[in-house]
C-alpha cells in the first residue's frame, strides 16, 4: 500500500471504491475488515482534502480566467 498523502485523486478514489466493494461483500475476516475501513477512511479524508484544494482554486479564478489575489 503507498502513502496516502502522495497518491493522486483518482488513484485515492479507485482505491477507495475498491475498499468498499471488498467490505460490501461481508466474506473478509474481522480484522482484514478493520484494516480495510481504516485505510478506507484514510483515503476518503485525502480525497477529501484534494476536492477541499480544487474547490479554493476554482474560486480563486476570476471571470477573465485570472487568479485573484487573496
Amino acid at each position: 500500500m503507498s502513502d496516502i498523502q502522495e497518491l493522486s485523486f483518482e488513484t485515492a478514489f479507485e482505491e477507495l471504491e475498491t475498499i468498499i466493494e471488498r467490505l460490501d461483500s461481508g466474506e473478509l475476516p474481522l480484522d482484514e475488515s478493520v484494516t480495510l475501513y481504516e485505510r478506507g477512511r484514510q483515503l476518503a479524508t485525502r480525497c477529501q482534502a484534494l476536492l477541499d484544494e480544487a474547490e479554493l482554486r476554482v474560486q480563486k479564478l476570476l471571470d477573465d480566467g485570472t487568479l485573484a489575489e487573496l
